[in-house]
């Protein structure tokens, strides 16, 4: 599949499984993982009908899923060590599509040895697609998008899915507020402006695949606390994005110490 053809399969098994179940899922079609941690019958369609075809397309490639995942975790072994995958987020954000916000999106990325080489984000309520191929930028909507560094002197402004850190300043910078609770909206914000920079606390390859390869492509930067860039097959907890190497850099100073708050 090229990159156009991966992209309208994510469209397509969204307009089947997944938009038809918006604010209609049925007694029976939300269970529970974890405590508080929310599963659809519309993920499980979604991820099932993506690995099948990305399986089918690329013999080769390890396809390593959210919810295959949830119940058995030796598939994040496999994926690290794999030539070739695929990450899939059949609905990143199940939280907010089950409460019926639109906040939610599909998101696949293929990674190469190690590296990611392209991404995809569908959101279907707000119709917007961002695309990225790597070296060769991302597109929202099929145009090009770059995100202008924080202007000297204007302290960068953060979000955060750590919710013990909602209020928490880093330095002078002001308090950081809570993410759209969804990597498929969070770093399509930060590319848009809405913020300049995001702190993670979680580090799985389906969330922060895919959006880490556009945000980079835009100008940005992801990395760990310990000043190392983001790697889609290195899973160590807590992940920076910041709209500019400086912004990390800044937030970096600050950001062991508000990971330890977390607890």
């Amino acid at each position: 599949m090229d990159t156009q053809q991966v992209l309208e399969l994510m469209k397509t098994v969204a307009a089947e499984v997944i938009t038809p179940r918006f604010r209609s899922l049925a007694d029976g079609e939300v269970m529970e993982k974890n405590p508080g941690d929310l599963v659809t019958i519309a993920d499980q369609e979604s991820e099932a009908i993506l690995t099948r075809e990305l399986s089918g397309a690329f013999p080769g490639a390890f396809v390593l899923g959210e919810e295959v995942t949830s119940v058995d975790p030796t598939t994040l072994d496999r994926y690290v060590t794999a030539e070739h995958a695929f990450t899939v987020d059949p609905v990143d954000g199940t939280k907010n599509f089950v409460h019926g916000s639109p906040d939610h999106a599909v998101m696949v990325s293929e990674v190469v040895r190690g590296e990611t080489v392209r991404a995809w984000i569908w959101q279907p309520e707000h119709e917007v697609a961002w695309v990225a191929e790597k070296g060769a930028g991302v597109y929202r909507n099929g145009e090009r998008v770059v995100r202008e560094p924080v202007a000297d002197g204007i302290p960068p402004r953060g979000v955060t899915s750590i919710w013990p850190l909602r209020g928490h300043s880093l330095g002078s910078m002001p308090a950081l507020v809570g993410s759209w609770v969804c990597c498929g909206v969070d770093y399509p914000r930060l590319m848009e402006g809405a913020t300049d920079y995001i702190l993670y606390a979680r580090n799985s390859p389906w969330d922060h695949s895919p959006g880490t390869l556009m945000v980079t492509e835009a100008g940005g930067f992801a990395g760990h606390t310990d000043g190392t860039p983001y790697s889609p097959t290195v899973l160590t907890p807590g992940i920076i994005v910041a709209a500019d190497r400086g912004t990390y850099a800044a937030v970096r100073r600050h950001a062991s110490d508000a990971f330890a708050k977390r607890s």
